[in-house]
């Protein structure tokens, strides 16, 4: 019986391996899909199939010089990829959105002054950027700002972001219920396939979301349009049911009703 099992196991484990692989190999491309490292990943599997052939074929010289390469080439691996590491491992682990120890009324009620702020900026299109912290610090993006430590309120987001203000330029960072500081430097994406007429406070608020778990939400100055950046992607506000229900759902992990 026994000898059955390691024979049936023997023939499968090789299927077993390959699926798994599989797998493994197409989670990594569609994590670093959009990126500039996709591209040199590309790069690598053809290296990586052409040493395959040299080794099946036999091609002493390109053997030796392909593996050699793939010796040394962890290193800029891990040059070309930092990006994508570090928001990998920023996120690794993480087990709930938002991890704070607000109710969920508590969490609405901060939403809501958001919104309001930001749809009334909208109206007298004042630009503006926001990133809600969720798991991830956002320590080294605050020491770039203008400490702040107020509760969040419509009123104190409006008068930060109005042209008259010192703090107008940069974004908001708000962490549970208070905003830590205002002015901070956010960094740019680096996708490159966005469009060229996306403007440099979009590019900011998709940046951050790339590079940690947070939430940007944005105000166009030139249009007034808002948007809601989440994991490196912009999401479209027509009102402010769906503001209010998009944030919702990604705080809290409900169904976007």
């Amino acid at each position: 019986m026994m000898l059955t099992i390691l024979t049936i196991w023997s023939l499968i484990k090789p299927v077993v391996e390959i699926c798994v692989l599989w797998f493994v190999f197409y989670q990594i491309l569609v994590f670093f899909e959009g990126t500039r490292a996709f591209q040199v990943l590309k790069g690598l599997i053809y290296l990586l199939i052409g040493f395959l052939i040299s080794q099946l074929f036999g091609l002493t010289t390109l053997n030796w010089l392909l593996k050699n390469f793939f010796a040394i080439s962890i290193l800029a691996v891990l040059i070309i990829f930092q990006q994508e590491l570090r928001q990998g491992l920023a996120r690794l682990g993480q087990q709930h959105l938002f991890n704070i120890d607000l109710e969920e009324s508590e969490v609405v009620a901060i939403i809501k002054e958001i919104s309001a702020a930001v749809h009334k900026l909208a109206q007298r299109k004042i630009g503006c950027i926001i990133a809600i912290e969720k798991d991830a610090k956002l320590k080294t993006f605050i020491d770039s700002g203008v400490s702040i430590d107020g509760k969040v309120s419509s009123e104190l987001l409006q008068s930060i972001f109005v042209t008259t203000s010192p703090l107008h330029d940069g974004g908001v960072i708000i962490r549970n219920e208070r905003i830590l500081a205002a002015s901070c430097l956010f960094p740019l994406s680096e996708n490159a396939n966005l469009s060229k007429i996306i403007g440099t406070r979009h590019r900011a608020a998709l940046g951050i979301t790339e590079q940690t778990d947070a939430i940007g939400v944005i105000v166009s100055e030139e249009t007034g349009n808002i948007s809601i950046a989440a994991d490196g992607r912009f999401i479209p506000i027509v009102n402010k049911e769906r503001f209010i229900s998009i944030l919702k759902n990604l705080l809290l992990g409900q169904a976007n009703k």
